[in-house]
């Protein structure tokens, strides 16, 4: 005869929430490993002391928001609902089963009022990541850097086109003094100031966010995006910078900046890097030669004009400063334009007999030019560095280590998609994530020792 439990959940049990949580549970080991003390010194400046009514304790606060990150709940209205049902959620937040739970609005409330145009957030990642370095978790010798796209809360097809300012790059200064000195170098007359020309340029512009950026590149999907910007270690794939931009930036160009913020912050001693070929450009080459970091970044080949020699057939001397054709011919130096380009020009009279001239040129002079940047060399010394056994190496590891992170935030920690709008919004979930991410690691890592 089959008989009904519904009687028996009826009964009066004796039985503490504690029991009632698995002893592996994630939640369990975060708690007894991750300190949050440092959460309420953090907020206490954003609190009033003696005014106002009672507030919410703020580390429930934010452990209601991790709960959220750890287990990937996109809405916070799921996650109210969520925790009044899980037992493990209740004890984590230090509620009984009979507590009320925060309401949603709450954390919506001081995101809003409370931390708006705070740093309290990348606060509480710069001291997760200093908590792991204090388990020995994070060697700061070896980094890896890319960015993946996160689709903006917002549709591509409203949008209006603006015109808008190109801005100046940031290392202008140095590369005008780097060609003034080249063109002396070479004895040639130093340039005349040109008038600075403001350069315009038409973008699509969200009319639901306007702080998102129309991405359209090669192999991505086309639309308003975000792009977050993220460095691992080596040692145990710590995240130790998050850095969101809008989706239309170039990967290389918040780098630089973000690598002295590690170094800077965390004290970091870095000795390599490892980078994706976005990344391959000559201000970076240029950079991390001069922090005298050894530097792995993939090369993309550019396909030459179907024909025609590439340019790596031309051999470059360095001590004559010279380049020769696969000929034996050379093309000597001609001068350094405003964009840092030394030109490299070939005797016309002896090209006009060449045999292969139709696979070198078509001008009309039968005159050959190449070009080379200022800061070419510290590119050429990156390419050898991703040649070597070390080099092939680090590159390799870059896969495991921060490709290897976006593809855990998004699949399990609900980073694919932007939950609200604004890029300081967006900052917001990147960090915490990130965050949570690092808080399972350290959490899973201790527990392993025990």
């Amino acid at each position: 005869m089959f008989k009904s439990n519904k009687e028996r959940q009826m009964e009066i049990e004796m039985v503490t929430i504690d029991e009632l949580v698995p002893e592996n549970h994630l939640l369990r080991k975060i708690d007894q490993y991750i300190d949050f003390s440092f959460i309420p010194e953090k907020v206490r400046p954003y609190y009033s002391e003696d005014n106002g009514r009672p507030s919410l304790d703020p580390l429930v606060l934010f452990k209601m928001m991790f709960i959220g990150y750890f287990y990937g709940i996109r809405s916070e209205r799921e996650l109210e609902r969520q925790i009044q049902t899980n037992v493990a959620y209740r004890w984590f937040l230090g509620l009984n089963l009979t507590d009320q739970v925060p309401h949603h609005s709450t954390i919506s409330w001081n995101r809003r009022t409370r931390y708006k145009d705070t740093d309290i957030f990348q606060e509480i990642f710069d001291d997760i990541v200093l908590q792991a370095m204090n388990h020995r978790m994070v060697g700061g010798r070896v980094l890896f850097t890319d960015s993946t796209h996160l689709k903006a809360n917002a549709n591509k097809r409203k949008f209006s086109k603006q015109e808008v300012e190109v801005e100046t790059v940031d290392y202008i200064h140095d590369l005008n003094d780097a060609i003034e000195k080249d063109r002396t170098d070479h004895g040639k007359k130093p340039l005349k100031k040109k008038e600075e020309v403001k350069k315009t340029k038409e973008i699509k512009v969200s009319d639901t966010d306007p702080e998102s950026g129309y991405l359209y590149r090669e192999n991505k999907p086309e639309g308003f995006f975000y792009l977050d910007h993220r460095t691992t270690d080596l040692k145990y794939n710590i995240i130790t910078d998050v850095h969101v931009t809008e989706g239309n930036i170039h990967d290389s160009k918040p780098y630089l900046e973000r690598l002295d913020h590690q170094i800077q912050r965390f004290g970091f001693d870095v000795e390599a890097v490892g980078l994706d070929a976005g990344y391959l450009t000559v201000p970076i080459c240029r950079g991390l030669d001069e922090r005298n970091i050894f530097g792995v970044i993939a090369h993309r080949r550019h396909k030459s004009r179907k024909g025609f020699l590439p340019k790596w057939k031309y051999q470059y001397d360095p001590k004559e400063d010279k380049y020769t054709c696969p000929e034996g011919h050379d093309l000597i130096y001609a001068t350094t334009d405003r964009k840092g380009y030394r030109q490299y020009k070939s005797n016309p009279e002896v090209c006009k007999d060449c045999p292969i001239l139709d696979q070198c040129t078509q001008n009309k002079d039968h005159q050959k030019t190449l070009t080379r940047h200022v800061w070419e060399e510290s590119k050429e010394k990156v390419r050898e560095n991703r040649l070597t056994n070390e080099g092939k190496w680090i590159y390799r590891m870059r896969k495991e280590k921060v490709e290897r992170s976006f593809a855990d935030s998004k699949e399990l920690h609900g980073l694919r998609y932007c939950r609200l709008r604004g890029k300081e919004n967006v900052r917001e979930q990147a960090l915490m994530t990130a965050a949570c991410q690092n808080m399972k690691k350290i959490a899973l890592h201790l527990d392993r020792r025990v």
